[in-house]
């Protein structure tokens, strides 16, 4: 489990936007709702749910952009970003131009310096300051409406109140501040000012889908690492989204009913409990919990409808990712089709996370002038002829199997758990086949070196090979007893997926036979099922158990390739390399000895506490290594 913090400050700046906003003079605050930023910067600060923001991270497959669920994927689709932030979601995407070098724009147009020559960054501190706002620190015994009252009034008192190019530079100084460090904000302190050449004609500002680059910004996110727990991008967008379709979390509190956008309807509700119980119990619930909708409508929603419920390709400059709608047709009153789940296999990819333009100039409108295409001609609908969602909960089932239940307990659900059980016997028949392979190949090494020992004699005149020979032998020991513990594994998922069939057609024949007598039976079958469901994860331990030694044992047959050519040189060779004949050999088993040292530790771990002795792997020891020779390597 990953590591929680107790306290997480949100990075967004709500406080120091909002007040610059209420700073701002009339004429400008009309401008920004003519934008489509009114409503956006009218919502409150929401504090981060942390615990619910990774749960969900935990639960984002970046293959297909979707969140794995028991019941199938969701995705945030355009539509939730138009209803809970009150972003535009439609007519031209946000993409351009990305340029080496930001320094000429950045002076010209908001009259500040980038980081560094070759950077798209201007430092948050000179950007506030610039607005009026030098000091955005509490002072001592000031409260949080003495606060905003100040703030307020030092944006009012830098802000030009006449129109001219001064207020233009001000209005563009400000939507810098709003793009670069809440809609599309990242990890850093630093703002970006990528999206600065849209910025130059105010005009057409306005003409642009921030929201749906919110939403590819989200998704890209989303893809990092789940051991990152800070909170960044724009966290309130999935946290209010699922406190809208996943009422049941309880995670939420309604504070406005009616109120639109959508996330001013929620607050946070406080949780006492600790934060690894506070995920624990948020993954036993999405194991469980289906999803609910609502449809309350917003007028900044109907420009965006033509671009709802359809497959379509998302835009922020070198971000470019899609929005399979297709996975959830479900919420559009649907049956779910079986699909290609998507994989990481698609002929175009784009550059690094980490690219800013800095490594050439990049015109992404024709560098991805398929994907713009795209989403000019409003993607493509999405469509099911199917009569009944079976086939795709089935197909998902054997697609991700186990993978989707997270928490500590998971519901007995027959056809998923034989779907799950497939998965994991496929799994072990893949494991099963890699390791007879490693078998077959270190039987050739093993073969290969008793012929160049060639008979007593020559093991005198080289015990180096003697050596070798013995520590081939040990590792094909150990990977022929790696290999029968797969096979038994094998075939007790066998059996138990026979078993559980077998009570799936049981359980089908009592809910058409509902008799006393039956459903006693079925109850302890249910319990025998629970036990085998047990079983079958204490299996798939042990397999990731196994992957992990098969891989030592990879990595251990490489280093036995190339002891057995260092070995194969003449004594000529070696002697003038000055490297002893025995040096393959101390250097495997010394290997060899640190490997078995590692497992050994890591099954005192295993052990329970209070309890003298645990599991222990019957693998033939390998050959110790001489008294008084050290590694080498």
């Amino acid at each position: 489990m990953f590591a929680l913090q107790s306290e997480l400050r949100s990075r967004l700046g709500w406080a120091v936007v909002w007040a610059i906003y209420r700073g701002f003079p009339d004429f400008q605050r009309a401008w920004l709702e003519e934008m489509g930023f009114g409503q956006f910067l009218r919502l409150d600060e929401l504090t981060p749910d942390v615990v619910l923001i990774q749960a969900l991270k935990e639960r984002w497959d970046p293959e297909c952009h979707a969140f794995l669920f028991p019941w199938g994927h969701m995705i945030p689709t355009l539509e939730d970003v138009a209803r809970i932030t009150g972003l535009r979601v439609d007519d031209q995407a946000v993409t351009g131009v990305t340029f080496m070098s930001y320094q000429e724009l950045a002076e010209r147009l908001l009259g500040l310096e980038v980081t560094r020559e070759r950077s798209s960054l201007v430092v948050r501190t000179r950007l506030q300051a610039s607005l009026g706002v030098a000091d955005a620190c509490h002072q001592t015994g000031e409260g949080q409406a003495e606060y905003m009252a100040r703030l307020m009034e030092d944006a009012r008192a830098a802000l030009v109140v006449e129109e001219g190019a001064t207020t233009d530079r001000d209005l563009r100084r400000f939507l810098i501040l709003v793009i670069g460090k809440l809609i599309l904000g990242t990890r850093g302190d630093p703002v970006s000012c990528r999206c600065l050449p849209l910025l130059e004609d105010l005009s057409s500002v306005g003409s642009y889908a921030w929201g749906a680059a919110l939403l590819a910004h989200l998704f890209d996110s989303l893809g990092t690492s789940s051991r990152k727990t800070g909170v960044a991008r724009f966290f309130p967008l999935h946290q209010v989204w699922a406190y809208y379709h996943l009422p049941s979390f309880g995670r939420g509190v309604p504070r406005r009913p009616g109120v639109v956008p959508l996330l001013q309807r929620w607050r946070i509700r406080r949780d006492e409990q600790s934060l690894r119980l506070q995920v624990t119990l948020i993954h036993d619930a999405l194991d469980t919990v289906p999803f609910g909708n609502d449809d309350a409508a917003q007028p900044w929603v109907e420009r965006g409808r033509p671009y709802f419920g359809r497959d379509i390709w998302l835009h922020e400059f070198n971000i470019v990712v899609p929005l399979h709608h297709r996975l959830v047709a479900r919420t559009l009153g649907l049956h779910q089709a079986v699909v290609e789940f998507p994989t990481r296999q698609r002929p175009w990819e784009r550059p690094g996370r980490s690219f800013r333009g800095i490594q050439q100039e990049t015109d992404w409108t024709v560098r991805v002038r398929e994907q713009l295409t795209d989403w000019e001609q409003r993607g493509r609908e999405v469509a099911s002829e199917a009569t009944n969602d079976e086939d795709y909960f089935r197909a998902y089932a054997r697609r991700y199997g186990a993978q989707v239940y997270k928490g500590s307990r998971c519901p007995f659900d027959p056809e998923g758990r034989i779907a799950s059980l497939e998965g994991v016997l496929h799994s072990t028949i893949q494991q099963r086949d890699d390791l007879q392979a490693i078998v077959t190949q270190l039987r050739e090494e093993l073969d290969r070196a008793q012929q160049m020992v060639g008979g007593a004699s020559s093991t005198r005149e080289d015990p180096g090979r003697s050596m070798l020979e013995g520590q081939l032998a040990a590792a094909m020991a150990r990977a022929e007893y790696a290999l029968a513990q797969v096979q038994e594994r094998e075939a007790k998922l066998r059996d138990s997926l026979a078993r559980t069939t077998t009570l799936e057609a049981e359980m089908a024949e009592l809910r058409l036979h509902p008799e006393a007598a039956e459903v006693s039976r079925w109850r302890q079958e249910a319990e025998e099922a629970t036990r085998w469901r047990t079983e079958a994860g204490n299996l798939r331990t042990q397999l990731g158990e196994e992957r992990h030694r098969c891989e030592l044992l990879r990595s251990e047959m490489k280093g036995l390739e190339r002891a057995l050519a260092l070995v194969g040189r003449s004594s000529s060779s070696v002697s003038r390399s000055g490297i002893p004949s025995g040096s393959a050999g101390h250097y495997l088993t010394g290997s060899s000895e640190r490997r078995r040292n590692e497992e050994e530790a890591r099954r005192r771990e295993r052990v329970p506490e209070g309890s003298e002795t645990g599991p222990r792997d019957m693998s033939p020891p390998s050959p110790r290594s001489p008294e008084g020779i050290g590694e080498s390597g």
